[in-house]
């Protein structure tokens, strides 16, 4: 009996099972990928998909091996180098102030979009007018982000990308909060997550995912 399980071969590493620290390594070393700019965000987009769909180390290798090993001395950025790439995932977060903490708009309008930094705590009243909060560009000073809001008679339309999560959490009365498009099923797992939270009275929220400008571009 012994030397029959003494002949058994043990499996070939590419057909083991992989773990979650697996494949979170393998997704750090894309996140690192992307930011030196050796990927670009759609790239790791769908390498970061097939990240969390393996099943075996065999199904994760080919997903890094154009890349350098995790901490080589390969090309290095220059001192104070930023890439021109668009930010995507946890690369959003920054250690710089926030650069608007409040929008407020009675019978009239208000927005925030392009690159701006949102803080940890955002409050939104809309009374009889609308705001649009874009975060599609967005940084965001914390990794968790609440949006207060509260809207009467009015609307608040914000617009999401596909590389952060937003929870709705809020009451309406006689009003509404929805969410449209399609949220993200697979995603880096350090990155930004909004939580929408307050009242609609006879007013309505609305949350949309839609693409960023250089992903349209990339289609067209």
């Amino acid at each position: 009996m012994l030397e029959a399980m003494s002949e058994i071969t043990p499996p070939d590493r590419e057909r083991m099972r992989a773990s979650d620290a697996d494949r979170d390594a393998t997704a750090h070393q894309l996140r690192e990928a992307l930011a030196e700019g050796r990927l670009d965000p759609d790239e790791h987009s769908e390498r970061l998909d097939s990240v969390y769909r393996a099943k075996t180390l065999g199904e994760l290798l080919p997903l890094t091996a154009d890349l350098p090993a995790p901490n080589s001395s390969a090309t290095p950025a220059p001192t104070g180098f930023r890439s021109p790439r668009p930010l995507y995932g946890s690369g959003r977060l920054t250690d710089q102030g926030p650069t608007s903490s409040f929008a407020v708009a009675v019978m009239g309008g208000a927005d925030r979009s392009g690159s701006w930094i949102v803080p940890p705590v955002f409050s939104a009243a809309a009374v009889m007018g609308g705001i649009e909060l874009d975060l599609r560009e967005a940084r965001f000073a914390q990794r968790e982000t609440t949006v207060w809001v509260l809207c009467v008679m009015g609307g608040v339309s914000i617009t999401a990308p596909d590389d952060i999560q937003v929870r709705v959490h809020g009451l309406p009365i006689m009003g509404g909060f929805g969410v449209r498009g399609a949220p993200p099923s697979v995603m880096d797992p350090d990155a930004p997550i909004v939580h929408v939270r307050g009242i609609a009275v006879m007013g309505g929220v609305d949350v949309q995912y839609r693409k960023r400008r250089h992903q349209k571009e990339i289609e067209d």
